[in-house]
């Protein structure tokens, strides 16, 4: 795996790359069915293509809502889709001891925005060797990320991506402050736009977050034109009955699609 590791990190530094797949691990047969979507979008398009999915929501708005199958169960159909797709792996932890036994799976381990001052989360993930995908802060600045990029470099590890999903603008409402591509670049790793949690109605909906999916595209393009390294992005075949953030997810359908623009975008602006 350190192999595949390594060249995945070296590829995100010279190509614009794609993380996809559900917000949540809601079964076994809805995840294989978008991993192995993806994985013929990445062959037709000569991209890479990482399959995102988490095993647990730790951070959902209401108690009652659906959570994923947890990790041990998670890591086992994330093994399945690994083997069974080709692509590479990225989740999210929420504790330091979810560290080695993500990593044992994952190729990426990914900080949520919520937890990305937590040095020992951060610690725990840099010691694995895996690549460590942080997302900025809703409430965190742009060049304050350099003390994250700190933490997890003081660790020992070099192989680090941030992403940029919004900022707090006002209550249940996000902001993108496309000058923070640039801004973080400055640190030296790529950095990845979310394009959709940045379109979230953060609590939204009271008991739940809304989004405006429709805003997807325009986001993206924009980022990709700013020059973001990659395109994160959480895709569902029905966003409208995903078990989570249905509202800001983008239809699987309309995935290659969008896909084969951003990448004729950043063709026209950085491939020339």
């Amino acid at each position: 795996m350190n192999s595949i590791n390594s060249n995945l990190f070296e590829n995100s530094r010279q190509s614009l790359f794609f993380i996809a797949g559900p917000c949540v691990l809601e079964s076994l047969d809805l995840a294989l069915k978008v991993g192995l979507r993806l994985a013929r979008i990445a062959q037709k398009l000569g991209v890479t293509v990482v399959f995102k999915s988490s095993f647990d929501k730790a951070n959902r708005t209401s108690i009652k809502s659906f959570r994923g199958p947890g990790l041990e169960t998670g890591l086992d159909w994330l093994m399945k889709i690994k083997g069974e797709t080709g692509l590479p792996i990225l989740t999210d932890i929420h504790t330091p001891n979810q560290a080695e036994p993500v990593a044992e799976v994952a190729d990426v381990i990914q900080i949520p925005a919520f937890l990305c001052r937590q040095t020992d989360l951060l610690v725990a993930a840099a010691r694995t060797g895996r690549i460590v995908n942080v997302k900025k802060g809703q409430f965190v600045a742009p060049w304050d990320m350099e003390q994250v990029v700190e933490k997890i470099k003081q660790s020992g590890n070099d192989k680090i991506w941030l992403t940029e999903r919004g900022s707090s603008f006002g209550y249940n409402n996000l902001v993108v402050d496309f000058r923070s591509l640039p801004i973080m670049q400055q640190f030296g790793f790529p950095v990845i736009f979310d394009a959709t949690h940045s379109v979230q109605l953060p609590g939204g909906k009271g008991s739940c977050s809304g989004g405006q999916r429709e805003f997807v595209p325009a986001l993206a393009r924009a980022a990709v034109a700013a020059g973001c390294n990659g395109v994160f992005m959480e895709v569902h075949p029905d966003p409208d009955h995903a078990l989570c953030d249905g509202p800001n997810s983008w239809s699987l359908d309309n995935t290659l699609f969008l896909f084969k623009k951003l990448l004729s975008l950043w063709r026209v602006c950085y491939a020339g």
